[in-house]
């Protein structure tokens, strides 16, 4: 039997696999699982237990962010508008956001 806090989490988490690897990307802030205005700026954190990834990346992500800024430096079929797959599953669920790696080395 499945525990209730496992069907309903506290917390918003999404497995991930993204080019083939598997990760969990979540949140530690619970009012985005209910109030939208939380959605503004908030931090997500992923965790893919590779080797390569020695530590916990945390992500800032910005849903009012200025597109057209953005759109301004480089057409849509320049090769520096390639993302990582991570920021794409990111704007799955919030379109059109900036995503900051804090320093973290963007990984795909």
């Amino acid at each position: 039997q499945v525990s209730p806090a496992l069907r309903t989490p506290r917390v918003p988490v999404w497995l991930c696999s993204l080019s083939g690897r598997l990760g969990v990307l979540f949140g530690t802030d619970s009012r985005l699982l209910s109030d939208w205005k939380a959605e503004r700026i908030f931090h997500l954190y992923f965790h893919s237990g590779q080797q390569e990834q020695s530590r916990t990346a945390r992500l800032t992500i910005d849903t009012h962010s200025h597109r057209w800024e953005e759109a301004q430096r480089e057409g849509p079929c320049s090769p520096g508008k390639r993302r990582p797959a991570l920021e794409m599953a990111i704007r799955t669920k919030w379109a059109g956001a900036t995503v900051s790696w804090n320093g973290t080395e963007p990984f795909s």
